[in-house]
């Protein structure tokens, strides 16, 4: 039997791979990963298939205290649908709530939400990408009218003449997608980015601009000052496809060079080389990632690089554009089909009586049972067992005891539930507080379609059966529908629900509808938004118009107000947070493959030299970090690749080392992502 071509199950770059009997080798066909490139996640992601205490059978404790036992599948879903019948029948359908992850495939997502609205008939459903994507995907719809992470084909990448990345380390997070960016410089291309710390993507720049933790806005706004000084906007561009662009231009005035510099850091000279190297590029591309993105000013912060990009004449213009690094492996999907609190497929609004009434339509069912909009994410946790609040969750595919802010406080609320079922492949710190766990077949076992970064529609095919009792999500969703007696019809295949979410799409802003799995076979994947089979798809989107009332751009004024928590005497530095090149998200994955956590096996906190000497600690002291929130541990790493006012903490690791025992759950008012990339912090010698 011939290896079977697939996709990596990590990040959004999605690359092609091979595996063969759970030996994973790399496509050569695929140009995320062109010429075949694999990071050292992709090549041992075929040891995830048989991590020694995975997940393999359902398991279910009788009350809080007891441990969970393996019990039966009927045993198991009889009991999560007996429970959510008594807590709706007590409190409501919003008493049981809905976790999503954005590593779900787009047909998992997709009768994700259906099932929340049908199935429950609750507004409680929201996930994880409300912790990655949100700002990015509220700053690009106000703007464009759409989001689509990247706006172009990652290959057009190589043919630009300046990329500038906001808070982005690719070359850690995504290293194929290194391979862009050296070929854009091996052809001349000049690369600039924005980032506290001296990171691995730092270091291959032509210009880095090491901005003061939660000043990227600031930053942007005195970058496009500058361009407007130096007579680099494209006023034609701006009279032609932009509205709004006078206030943003009275805005920024405010912005001069030397105010910038001291709330930035930011040296004006380098300002002025970042902005000249852009206004005189033929092609230039503007790219923002999660560290100028996850702030309680995240939406603003990249409606200013929008901004900038719009005063430039970038988006819309080929081989030139605003786009952001989409992070989790379906990020773009997942954010599209309906597993967002306010969001039905196609990314309709759920307050949309139009999008209400086609989607209902689809479903079966009648526009008025569907819920309105729910809590998002950060909000859905934290009422969790409260007074009104959702007594019962289900998780499928995400750690939110890892992955959300201020975790001893999720912690606390998961347990006031009354029920906690979490659908997975490994026992990750959320399924271990679980009432019931559901074992889950993972990425080589099973079929389904992935969005990566670009918006192109992949297919990630089934190469090897799961474990005898493991099931998918879709076959869950389907048990578990049944058994609650839904209208209409929950099928576990993933091809017919992938037939289902293109019509449910169709007419949408992410337009499935002439997508077909045959087609990206055949086509190595298509572009959404794609409205018929006979339509090629959009590989490159905004050429003619932009999907707005007016089909312009929309610029809004937006402005530097700061992070939420700044140094003070008790908290006297920056804390920031991030990934490191071995591990992935929660590390539920990656902390159980041994190559990479032989690469690195436990956390750890970059302090700059001169901060190390004041505490009196060297390479592997053992420091405790403490913020308003609680305090985590971690050994050393002294480097001058940061801040003297900053220290790094990645967010991998469980228990003391958890990083997000300390982040800031302060919100977006716009799209609700936490601060996770800045809080103030102190660190001490630990005992």
């Amino acid at each position: 039997m011939p290896p079977t071509p697939t996709h990596c199950p990590y990040c959004a770059l999605q690359c092609g791979m091979f595996v063969d009997a759970g030996t994973v080798t790399p496509r050569e066909d695929v140009p995320a990963n062109a010429g075949g490139a694999l990071c050292q996640k992709g090549w041992t992601a075929g040891d995830l298939l048989n991590a020694p205490d995975r997940v393999r059978a359902p398991l279910m404790r009788q009350r809080r205290d007891a441990p969970l036992r393996p019990v039966s599948w009927a045993a198991a879903l009889d009991r999560i649908a007996t429970e959510v019948r008594r807590i709706q029948r007590a409190a409501g359908p919003d008493a049981v709530a809905v976790f999503g992850g954005g590593g779900l495939t787009n047909e998992k997502a997709y009768q994700l939400g259906k099932f929340a609205r049908v199935a429950l008939r609750t507004a409680n459903i929201d996930y994880n990408g409300r912790f990655c994507m949100s700002s990015a995907a509220t700053a690009q719809n106000r703007a464009f009218g759409l989001d689509r992470g990247l706006p172009v084909p990652v290959t057009d990448l190589a043919e630009a003449d300046v990329i500038l990345l906001a808070g982005g380390n690719v070359a850690e997070t995504m290293p194929p997608f290194v391979r862009h960016l050296a070929a854009q410089q091996d052809r001349g291309g000049r690369l600039i980015v924005i980032d506290p710390r001296e990171t691995a993507t730092a270091r291959r720049a032509d210009l880095h601009l090491q901005v003061t933790p939660g000043t990227d806005l600031a930053l942007a706004n005195g970058l496009l000052h500058l361009a407007m000084t130096e007579g680099l906007i494209d006023e034609a561009y701006v009279a032609r496809r932009t509205s709004g662009f006078a206030a943003v231009r009275a805005s920024v005035n405010a912005y001069w060079p030397e105010r910038v510099e001291q709330i930035t850091g930011v040296p004006v000279p380098s300002m002025r080389e970042a902005v000249r190297l852009l206004g005189g590029a033929a092609k230039a591309l503007i790219l923002t990632a999660r560290g100028a993105e996850q702030h309680a000013t995240g939406t603003d912060t990249v409606t200013a690089f929008i901004n900038l990009a719009l005063g430039l004449g970038l988006p819309g213009r080929a081989g030139s554009g605003f786009g952001c690094l989409t992070g989790q492996g379906n990020g773009q999907g997942g954010r599209e089909h309906g597993q967002k609190a306010d969001q039905l497929p196609g990314y309709r609004r759920i307050d949309d009586p139009a999008a209400r009434e086609h989607v209902a339509r689809v479903w079966g069912v009648d526009p008025a049972d569907l819920p309105g909009p729910g809590l998002s994410a950060t909000e859905l946790l934290a009422a969790l067992g409260t007074p009104g609040g959702p007594r019962a969750l289900l998780v499928f595919g995400s750690n939110p005891v890892v992955s959300a802010p201020d975790s001893t406080r999720i912690e606390e609320r998961l347990d006031a539930l009354d029920l906690l079922v979490v659908a997975d492949f490994m026992p990750s710190e959320t399924a271990l507080r679980a009432d019931v766990v559901l074992p889950t077949t993972q990425w080589a076992e099973e079929t389904g379609t992935m969005t990566n970064l670009e918006g192109r529609v992949l297919l990630r095919r089934a190469a090897m059966p799961g474990p005898p009792d493991a099931r998918s999500d879709l076959e869950i969703i389907a048990g578990l529908a049944g058994r609650l007696d839904a209208p209409g019809r929950f099928s576990a295949e993933p091809a017919e629900v992938f037939d289902e979410l293109r019509a449910a799409s169709a007419g949408g802003v992410a337009d499935y509808s002439g997508i077909t799995y045959e087609r990206i076979v055949a086509e190595t994947g298509v572009f959404w938004p794609c409205p018929g089979e006979g339509h090629p798809g959009t590989p490159r989107v905004f050429l003619d118009r932009f999907p707005t009332p007016d089909g312009r751009a929309r610029a809004l004024p937006v402005e530097h107000r700061g992070p939420a928590e700044v140094p003070c005497g008790d908290y006297p530095l920056y804390l920031t947070t991030g990934r490191v090149l071995a591990h992935y998200q929660s590390g539920a994955q990656t902390r159980r493959v041994r190559a990479l956590t032989d690469a690195v096996p436990e956390a750890y906190v970059e302090l700059h030299p001169d901060l190390a000497g004041r505490l009196g600690v060297t390479d592997g002291s053992t420091v405790r970090l403490t913020s308003r929130r609680g305090s985590a541990t971690a050994k050393v790493t002294v480097t001058g690749a940061i801040r003297r006012d900053t220290v790094f903490l990645p967010f991998h690791w469980a228990a003391a080392a958890r990083a997000n025992l300390l982040t800031n759950p302060v919100l977006d008012p716009a799209s609700r992502m936490p601060e996770f990339k800045v809080c103030a912090v102190r660190v001490e010698r630990a005992a």
